[in-house]
């Protein structure tokens, strides 16, 4: 692997004058930057940022932790997180969680030891209950999960309004005559709660009782959609009549289990969920869903991490974006 000695010596100068011309100090001649840029183009030197991190106590580097890398979501946010950051100068460098509070720790702890200059944060739902618990010391932005944690200032949030959006898509359904509505909710975070909460207040604003035996709280897995979906869909004395999940994957879950039982959408159950994908409207029939601005969370969530690592002092801010009810087919009034 070059070296910086390796490139003081294909440029004929000493280590300190290349580590000014890379550092871009002043008082280094044009002739002698010239030939230390020779010299690293030649070599393919790549400077150890980390170490050079720690010199100029400024990191380029962004961390950014989510909690499922295979949901759509999460990837969507990903994109643009990582576009933003690119146009300021930032790479970023990306860690899963699988909701699993020991691997968020570790890798925590490993975003501190690698000196990144802040933090996008998706955390678990113990840690979203217990944020000052976790000893963050670099400026953060938490994302999709809301703190509860009294004790934590100088923190900003990107969110969304979950229990709204639960409550629009639950009175969505109620409005086109179901009434026996399953709800498959992810177990491992506040989002699913907040959702089924919304769900809950669609019904009581217009008077049905609600199912608590149609309630399943699971991890939020496309398996674990389609095992729960599977078991209410075999109660024969009181089956549901829709089925709500609280994400893309669990929606899919649900679908291949309602094929796996040759029903038919909607016209012997109804199937709504959230977040855009590329296969909801592809399917047959489309699948009505709540968008989330994925784009506009990660590209919000990166502009206020920029603002906090250039002010760490500054109060917190919390952002509440809009989110938008796709009435399709799957959700429709059907005949009974």
């Amino acid at each position: 692997m070059t070296s910086i000695k390796d490139v003081a010596a294909e440029a004929g100068v000493s280590t300190a004058t290349v580590s000014r011309v890379l550092a871009d100090k002043p008082h280094v001649s044009p002739e002698l930057q010239e030939r230390v840029w020779a010299a690293v183009k030649k070599l393919d030197y790549r400077p150890n940022l980390v170490a050079r991190s720690l010199r100029s106590q400024k990191s380029s580097t962004l961390g950014l932790l989510v909690s499922d890398i295979r949901n759509p979501f999460f990837t969507a946010i990903s994109r643009a997180v990582e576009d933003t950051a690119h146009r300021q100068g930032y790479s970023v460098f990306l860690c899963n969680t699988d909701e699993d509070p020991a691997k968020e720790a570790l890798y925590l702890n490993l975003m501190q030891d690698e000196h990144v200059a802040g933090l996008i944060f998706s955390p678990t739902r113990h840690s979203a209950e217990r944020f000052a618990d976790l000893h963050i010391h670099i400026p953060t932005v938490v994302i999709d999960r809301q703190i509860s944690d009294p004790h934590v200032e100088n923190v900003d949030m990107v969110l969304i309004d979950n229990v709204a959006a639960g409550r629009e898509l639950g009175t969505h359904l109620l409005e086109n005559g179901y009434r026996r509505i399953a709800a498959i909710v992810g177990e491992s975070s506040t989002t699913g709660r907040q959702r089924r909460q919304g769900l809950e207040e669609a019904h009581q604003a217009l008077g049905v009782a609600v199912q608590p035996a149609l309630m399943r709280f699971v991890p939020p897995r496309i398996e674990m959609g389609r095992l729960a979906t599977l078991a209410l869909l075999d109660n024969e004395q009181e089956p549901p009549d829709a089925i709500f999940t609280s994400n893309s994957l669990l929606t899919a879950g649900a679908l291949m289990a309602i094929r796996e039982r040759g029903l038919r959408i909607p016209q012997d159950i109804a199937l709504v969920g959230f977040d855009e994908t590329t296969w909801s409207e592809l399917v047959q029939p489309p699948i009505t869903l709540v968008a989330q601005p994925t784009t506009e969370i990660g590209r919000t969530a990166t502009e206020l991490l920029l603002q906090r690592i250039a002010d760490p002092e500054r109060a917190g801010r919390q952002v509440i974006l809009q989110t938008q009810l796709l009435a399709r087919a799957s959700s429709a009034p059907a005949e009974r």
